[in-house]
């Protein structure tokens, strides 16, 4: 990816992302394939499907890759390609823009898979589930900017998910959605929900900055 991806942000532009954790994030078995697959050609390796992915499995990661591959991949190749995957949050702390993480998923359960997977300090704040299941985002949303100190700049603040109650709670704040077709929703539901729609994170983030950037220019139209 491209870290220049997006440009320095300023007072007026700075935005903050929030983003969504199960589907999002977190990995499901799918998306590690396309992770994969997302990262060998860069190693020379060709697409792997799920069948090859299970027999060839192992840990520590680095000999998968050396599976993968028919060979080991030096210390170099390993830090570029486990760099990859944190590119995007990097290249939005590097333009300027900061970002939380907040999900149903229980509290405790977050903040231990957050640990494990080092990507912690990109956020200013993790907010997990810390009452009963089953309700929606809209309200732990609300608590969630208010705690940031965002509640009154909600028009700051842009929401990547994948499932329409991600967007649903954005729109309830006054804030931005955007939902990306990898996650737990079938993404011709999402499409059928009118909801704005990519196929990648970076893509969602690209295309929810620029939404925000069209309503500061024309706020008259929205």
């Amino acid at each position: 990816m491209n870290t220049t991806l997006f440009a320095a942000a300023t007072p007026a532009t700075r935005m903050h992302v929030v983003w969504d954790w199960n589907g999002t994030v977190k990995d499901d078995f799918d998306d590690h394939v396309d992770a994969l697959n997302a990262t060998l050609p860069a190693l020379g390796g060709g697409a792997v499907d799920r069948e090859t992915y299970r027999a060839k499995h192992t840990v520590p990661i680095p000999n998968f890759y050396a599976r993968l591959l028919g060979g080991p991949i030096t210390e170099q190749e390993w830090i570029s390609s486990d760099n990859a995957f944190l590119e995007l949050m990097t290249a939005l702390r590097d333009a300027g823009h900061t970002q939380s993480l907040l999900s149903l998923c229980p509290h405790d359960t977050l903040v231990r898979e957050v640990e494990e997977a080092d990507i912690g300090h990109f956020f200013q704040r993790i907010d997990g589930r810390t009452g009963p299941s089953g309700g929606t985002k809209t309200a732990p949303l609300t608590t969630h900017l208010e705690a940031l100190g965002l509640a009154d700049q909600a028009h700051r603040v842009l929401l990547v998910g994948d499932v329409i109650d991600d967007a649903e709670a954005d729109r309830a704040n006054g804030a931005y959605a955007v939902l990306h077709t990898g996650g737990l929703h079938h993404p011709a539901k999402l499409a059928d929900a009118g909801h704005p729609l990519t196929d990648t994170l970076a893509d969602a983030v690209v295309l929810g900055l620029r939404l925000a950037a069209s309503r500061r220019a024309h706020p008259a139209c929205v």
